[in-house]
């Protein structure tokens, strides 16, 4: 019996699960497109571009109440939609069955929770298990993982990757070259895509985070002046406000998981790109009376903070 992939989404908006053999069919759709896309992932404006979603449903409901639903809107997510929230495995299949009914109106990259090793840390892998009674919709989503694209570009201008630049990179085409389709390595080109942050530092520095690089005003500069950027778009760290500009709107974090952990207190943010890469920033809250992970047929996951 084949994936009725409408019936699905419409259960996935509702927070419900599907099947582990419908996961499976859908996994396995997705590997199917999302293999012929680039390391470089060409987007057409007009573009709403996301950043963190970590597993929390009910405020990616809220982002697409305001941001306008798939497929009137064009998305990017820029990866970290799994671990911390309590529900990762709705979030990433919804995301996903998206991707397959409406591919060239949602954009998937990789952050760098999307890995095996991390998400047996923070979460995804324990709530697949209890929800599934099984490791098998775990190990096809991180198939997937390993087949998401490592970054995007929009109309040749705008630069959206997960985490950062990395010193091994000084061209678009260098990102190109990488075998991607592979678990998440400790260190090198692909690792610090994911990983590194910017920084007020001059040149390159030593991440805290123990993986990647902190990069300073110099290195965006040279990096977007040798590829013709205009901007760089990234997500993976906590901002406060929602989106954060840094080295003269060189470069922008955007932060897409309001209260994150459900205790932070933050705003979120979504980056609209007009058709001349215009930038418009819309803030967001939660979502109002959120259902708890207490609710019938599901069961508690654990508390993860920064």
């Amino acid at each position: 019996m084949s994936l009725n992939l409408d019936a699905a989404i419409e259960k996935l908006k509702r927070c419900e699960l599907i099947s582990e053999r419908e996961v499976k069919q859908l996994c396995s759709r997705a590997r199917e497109i999302l293999v012929e896309e680039s390391n470089v992932q060409r987007v057409d404006p007009p573009v709403i571009i996301c950043g963190d979603i970590h597993g929390q449903f009910w405020d990616l409901m809220e982002l697409f109440k305001i941001g306008g639903e798939v497929p009137h809107e064009n998305y990017m997510f820029m990866g970290d939609f799994v671990d911390r929230g309590h529900f990762s495995i709705e979030t990433f299949l919804l995301l996903l069955a998206l991707k397959v009914r409406y591919p060239n109106r949602i954009t998937l990259i990789r952050g760098n929770h999307e890995s095996r090793q991390i998400t047996q840390i923070y979460g995804f892998y324990d709530e697949c298990v209890r929800k599934y009674n099984s490791v098998n919709v775990w190990r096809y989503c991180c198939e997937v993982f390993d087949h998401l694209s490592l970054s995007a570009i929009v109309s040749d201008r705008v630069f959206c990757v997960h985490g950062g630049l990395s010193p091994s990179i000084n061209t678009l085409d260098q990102i190109r070259t990488i075998d991607r389709k592979q678990e998440v390595p400790h260190e090198g080109a692909m690792c610090d895509l994911l990983w590194s942050d910017p920084e007020e530092i001059s040149s390159w520095g030593v991440s805290p985070r123990g993986a990647g690089f902190l990069f300073g005003r110099d290195v965006v500069e040279g990096f977007n002046d040798a590829n013709g950027l205009s901007l760089i778009a990234r997500a993976h760290q906590l901002v406060m406000e929602g989106y954060k500009y840094m080295f003269d709107q060189r470069i922008v974090t955007v932060w897409s998981a309001p209260n994150y952990c459900y205790r932070c207190n933050n705003v979120a943010a979504i980056l609209k790109l007009d058709e001349s890469l215009m930038p418009q920033f819309t803030i967001f809250k939660d979502a109002p009376n959120q259902p708890g992970p207490d609710t019938p047929h599901r069961r508690t996951t654990t508390d993860y903070f920064l």
